[in-house]
């Protein structure tokens, strides 16, 4: 999965505690997970933690609403 920095949650059948389904996430690099068709998030914990890619689909938000995520988050 290519992705931006920011990803949304579609489906968190098995990480209801964790994750929020149309939430966007924060992406952590990590090319061992990619390898391993993971993810690696900042959850609703704050920490970051791995999940299957096909729990999200990439945000592709525009480099302005980016910041703007970025600055809240």
């Amino acid at each position: 999965m290519s992705h931006s920095n920011f990803v949304i949650c579609i489906d968190n059948s098995d990480f209801p505690v964790s994750l929020e389904r149309r939430k966007i996430y924060k992406v952590v690099s990590d090319e061992m997970a990619e390898k391993l068709d993971q993810i690696r998030v900042i959850d609703e914990t704050g920490e970051d933690y791995l999940y299957p890619t096909s729990c999200f689909i990439d945000a592709q938000l525009s480099k302005d609403v980016e910041a703007a995520v970025e600055k809240v988050a």
